[in-house]
């Protein structure tokens, strides 16, 4: 397993990824010219060497329900190898994914026990969850966010 110093090294050789530091020391790697709402090409990458990339339009890896692949295991030529499809993958147009329900709220105010606040926001086809101005996560759907901040210690502020 490589270690979390070697995959950003790895990471970091990719000139067009933006590294973007999130919660809990982990770090994202944004791809900004994608041709699609979707930018985060490496999610919560995490000191203990865990972290996921994006391979949602990608055949032929084990994804979670995001589309992320976990990158724990990966060698450094596998690792190497989906950054490169995944940042392949979003400089392709595609069809639009369908709009969230009508009846689903626009935006939210997530709260956990520290008194931190993230900010859950409808844009275009994707719910998007902001630490202040930092994209901290991104989903299809509402469902997929609700989950993600209820297992990070989140509750909707009323």
């Amino acid at each position: 397993m490589l270690t979390f110093e070697e995959k950003l090294a790895i990471i970091e050789s990719f000139p067009q990824l933006t590294r973007n530091d999130v919660s809990l020391k982990r770090v994202n790697f944004h791809y900004e010219a994608s041709l699609h709402d979707k930018k985060t090409v490496v999610y919560h990458l995490h000191p203990n060497g865990n972290g996921f990339v994006f391979a949602g339009f990608l055949k032929g890896y084990p994804k979670d329900d995001k589309g992320y692949v976990n990158i724990r295991d990966f060698s450094a030529e596998e690792l190497r190898t989906i950054i490169e499809a995944s940042i392949q993958s979003l400089s392709v147009k595609r069809e639009p994914q369908p709009k969230a329900e009508a009846n689903e709220p626009l935006e939210q105010t997530w709260v956990d026990k520290q008194n931190r606040t993230l900010l859950l926001q409808q844009e275009d086809t994707l719910w998007n969850v902001y630490h202040g101005m930092n994209l901290e996560a991104s989903f299809e759907s509402y469902v997929e966010a609700e989950q993600y901040l209820k297992e990070e210690g989140f509750s909707l502020r009323n």
